[in-house]
């Protein structure tokens, strides 16, 4: 993939705040090329198209919709919807939450021209019951359209028309067919955070324009939204006065070459990597980690263990080296050896070790991956960790061991919200990695990588990308060694997170059911050459 085509690749993944997106269709409008009144409409057409591309038995003959319409322009987009279901012969019903008089003057023009074809009801006080005859549930509803709030939601969601979060309503709905599709974000879930604000309008299918939003990947955005589709609206680039500094890490084709070895060249071209080894059956964490450093591309992959635990290591490796590693001292007369030049602590290493192990390391002020054990030790004083970390260093904490290191962040994190936007798991992954002076994966289905200068890429694994089959023990070990290899290799810790958490997944999703953690290092190598097919 040329550069050109890299760089687009990466912007079209980007994932925005509400403010970015605000700020973009701003500027748009602001330069003339587009009105508020065409975005609306290629909003409201965008939803129209993407409800019949997920359900084609819907444009069979008429149907039945109910459209939810908010008192801002996301309501104005409901009202573009409505109509143009209208205009397929569709009986539609629209219920609007707020005064018509104060709609904003796009959201009001659209209100009009749908008065011109139906009726309005305004349902502002006096929640109606579960099952309300006056909105006809109790007969056939094929589609529920929530254009109530969308990411301008600040406050919960304890509106008249929460009662469609109710589970009871819900199963209804889905027992008579009827799809629920929100129009930008699921009313009652937070743009910027993923959190429930209140209660939540989860979708069968959630329409985004231009970009995805952080809340669609983060916390409970996936079991709020279950598919989401992103419609173009004819935003460009350059209208962009924010440069996104969330984003999914980017494409593994773009990255090849990083991963790709090139001749002529030898093994220590491409790195020495050390991952210390616990004592006697606490060894094949480490042995994990080391197997996934040396498939991703490390010329040399040592593992440095305890005297009682050399014959136990020997017995269970062939290409990977053996190192005698008893202590603190010798741990220091290894790294003399100035070809290694990345360290992975914390698998299997057991806590005693590591608190006597891991300053030897940050002392020498090579590139480390600090994981599970290695972040344990410190849980009670982790200053003391802070205070050696350099900009080198990767954290691979997973939510408990966070929460060890960072308990004032995990708790703002784990905190109910009660107004938005909410503090999330970028915002709490940021400020650990300022903090810490280094760069943080903060493990998880949505996992999170920001660096000490604030860049941040999200890792969902949700949606098509989902892996379920990652929750099994050592998996966490493999990314730990994936991380190490590709800092062997050279790459930045943002980075080297970066496409290890990338590969991680790739390889648990090419690989399926019935994965255990020694498959992943086994199925990078076809993970691999599909980048090139």
């Amino acid at each position: 993939m040329g550069e050109i085509e890299s760089q687009d690749a990466l912007r079209m993944s980007e994932i925005l705040t509400a403010a970015q997106m605000r700020a973009i269709e701003q500027t748009a409008i602001e330069s003339g090329d587009v009105t508020g009144l065409e975005l609306m409409e290629r909003a409201g057409q965008g939803v129209v198209e993407a409800v019949f591309e997920r359900w084609p038995a819907l444009e069979d003959g008429a149907k039945r919709a109910v459209v939810l319409c908010g008192p801002g322009n996301n309501g104005g987009d409901g009202f573009v919807v409505a109509r143009l279901l209208r205009e397929r012969d569709w009986e539609v019903e629209v219920f609007l939450y707020g005064d018509a008089e104060k709609l904003p003057p796009d959201a009001r023009v659209n209100y009009e021209r749908w008065c011109d074809l139906g009726t309005v009801t305004a349902r502002a006080i006096n929640p109606p019951p579960l099952v309300d005859d006056s909105l006809h549930i109790k007969g056939q509803c094929d589609l529920v359209v929530d254009a109530l709030f969308g990411t301008g939601l600040s406050r919960p969601f304890q509106s008249v028309f929460s009662f469609f979060a109710d589970p009871h309503l819900r199963s209804i709905l889905a027992e008579r067919g009827c799809k629920v599709v929100a129009v930008d974000i699921p009313t009652g879930l937070c743009s910027d955070s993923g959190a429930v604000l209140g209660s939540c309008i989860a979708a069968d299918l959630t329409v985004s324009f231009h970009r995805k939003k952080l809340g669609h990947v983060l916390k409970d955005g996936p079991a709020s939204c279950e598919a989401v589709t992103v419609k173009d609206i004819g935003l460009r680039e350059s209208y962009g006065q924010v440069v996104p500094a969330e984003k999914p890490v980017r494409e593994a084709s773009v990255a090849f070459d990083y991963l790709n070895k090139e001749a002529p060249q030898h093994k220590f071209s491409h790195g020495h990597a050390l991952i210390l080894s616990g004592g006697p059956g606490k060894t094949g964490a480490a042995r994990l980690s080391a197997r996934a450093a040396l498939r991703i591309g490390a010329g040399l992959v040592t593992l440095g263990v305890p005297p009682a635990a050399q014959q136990e290591v020997a017995c269970q490796i062939t290409a990977l080296m053996l190192q005698r590693v008893a202590d603190a001292e010798g741990f220091a007369e290894v790294l003399k050896d100035s070809r290694i030049n990345a360290l992975c602590l914390g698998p299997g290493l057991g806590q005693e070790r590591a608190r006597a192990l891991v300053p030897v390391a940050l002392q020498a002020n090579r590139a480390t991956v600090l994981d599970a054990d290695a972040l344990s030790a410190f849980a009670d004083e982790p200053e003391q960790l802070f205070e050696r970390l350099h900009k080198s260093v990767v954290l691979t904490p997973h939510a408990g061991e966070f929460a060890r290191l960072f308990p004032d962040i995990a708790k703002r994190l784990a905190a109910p919200p009660t107004k938005g936007p909410a503090y999330s798991k970028v915002d709490a992954t940021r400020e650990a990695a300022a903090r810490a002076g280094c760069t943080v994966l903060f493990k998880g289905a949505d996992t999170v990588i920001a660096a000490p200068n604030g860049m941040c890429g999200v890792h969902a694994a949700v949606y098509e990308r989902t892996a379920p089959w990652l929750a099994t023990a050592g998996s966490g070990d493999v990314l730990a060694g994936l991380i190490t290899g590709l800092l062997a290799r050279g790459l930045a810790p943002q980075q080297a997170s970066e496409m290890a958490a990338w590969l991680h997944v790739e390889c648990a999703r090419a690989f399926g059911p019935g994965l255990i953690a020694e498959d992943l290092p086994e199925t990078l190598p076809q993970v691999m050459r599909g980048l090139i097919a």
